[in-house]
C-alpha cells in the first residue's frame, strides 16, 4: 500500500514538474510603453522564445485590449497559419499582421491611431505543447504631439545617419584622390626612369634647334643682303668715276684750238742829248 501510494506521488510531482517547465519554457518580450502620435501608425513589438520546435501551422497569437476606464478585456488580432483580423469594435480595419512566427516574432501593426487605443495590449503565444506562457503586456499612449525626447532622438538618429554617410562619402574620396595622386607619380616616375636630367630629350630641342636654324638663316639672308648691296654701291661708284673720266677726255679731245697771233713789239729810238 504504501509502495503504491510511494509511486502515485512521484507520478504527480513528475506531473507538476512538467507543468512547471511547460510553464516557464515560453517567454514572451514586449516592450512596457509606447507612445504613438495621434493620426500615425505604431507597431506593437512582441517576440518569443519556446524550448520546443516551432511549428508556424500550430503556434497561435492572441492580441487583446483592455481600455484605461477599466472596462472588459476587448479582442484585437488572432493569428493561426493566417491572420484573423477584428470584425467588429474599435480597431475594426485598423490592425494588420507584422510578425514572422518562424523568426519568433508576433507583432501587429495599428494604423492612423486615436486616443480610444490608449490602454492596455497584451500579446499571448502557444506552441504545443508550450501552452501555458505567461502573455506580455504593454501600455499605448496616444498623444496630440510626439514629446521631447522622441523628437531630440529622431532628430539625433538621423542627424547621426546623415553624418555617417558623410562622413563614409568623404573616406571614399579622399582614398580615390589618394589612388589617383600615387598612380601619377608612378606614372610620372616611369617616364624619368633612366633618363639624364641634365641632357634634354632630342625630341624636346628639336624646337630649339629649328629655331636656331632659323635663326642662322635669316642672318645669312642679311649678311647677303648687306654683301649685295655693298657690292652694288661699290659698282656705282666705279661706273660713275669711269663714266666721269670719259666725259672729261671728251670735252679734252673736242675743245677748239685757239690760233696764236704774233706779238709786235715797237723800238723806239732814244735821243741823247
Amino acid at each position: 500500500m504504501e509502495g503504491r501510494r510511494f509511486r502515485l506521488f512521484t507520478l504527480l510531482a513528475g506531473l507538476v514538474g512538467a507543468g512547471v517547465l511547460q510553464v516557464s519554457s515560453m517567454k514572451v518580450t514586449v516592450q512596457e510603453e509606447v507612445e504613438a502620435v495621434n493620426g500615425t501608425d505604431v507597431k506593437l513589438q512582441c517576440n518569443f522564445l519556446s524550448s520546443s520546435p516551432i511549428s508556424p501551422s500550430a503556434v497561435s497569437v492572441s492580441w487583446n485590449f483592455r481600455p484605461m476606464q477599466g472596462a472588459g478585456e476587448e479582442s484585437v488580432f488572432y493569428f493561426q497559419d493566417k491572420p484573423y483580423p477584428p470584425e467588429r469594435g474599435r480597431f475594426l480595419g485598423q490592425v494588420v499582421w507584422a510578425g514572422d512566427i518562424a523568426r519568433g516574432d508576433a507583432s501587429i501593426m495599428l494604423h492612423d491611431v486615436k486616443f480610444t487605443f490608449n490602454g492596455t495590449f497584451s500579446c499571448q503565444v502557444k506552441n504545443p505543447p508550450d501552452v501555458h506562457g505567461t502573455a506580455g503586456e504593454l501600455q499605448l499612449r496616444v498623444v496630440q504631439t510626439a514629446s521631447f525626447s522622441e523628437i531630440a532622438i529622431l532628430a539625433t538618429a538621423i542627424g547621426g545617419a546623415i553624418g555617417l554617410v558623410l562622413i563614409i562619402l568623404a573616406i571614399f574620396i579622399s582614398v580615390k584622390f589618394c589612388r589617383q595622386r600615387s598612380l601619377e607619380r608612378e606614372l610620372e616616375m616611369s617616364s624619368w626612369d633612366g633618363k639624364d636630367t641634365t641632357v634634354c630629350d632630342p625630341e624636346e630641342t628639336l624646337p630649339l634647334n629649328r629655331r636656331q636654324e632659323e635663326n642662322d638663316s635669316a642672318d645669312d639672308v642679311i649678311s647677303e643682303a648687306s654683301g649685295r648691296d655693298l657690292s652694288s654701291s661699290e659698282d656705282e661708284k666705279r661706273s660713275l668715276k669711269v663714266t666721269a673720266e670719259i666725259t672729261t677726255d671728251t670735252e679734252t679731245d673736242t675743245l677748239p684750238l685757239k690760233t696764236l697771233t704774233p706779238i709786235q713789239t715797237t723800238v723806239k729810238p732814244t735821243r741823247f742829248l
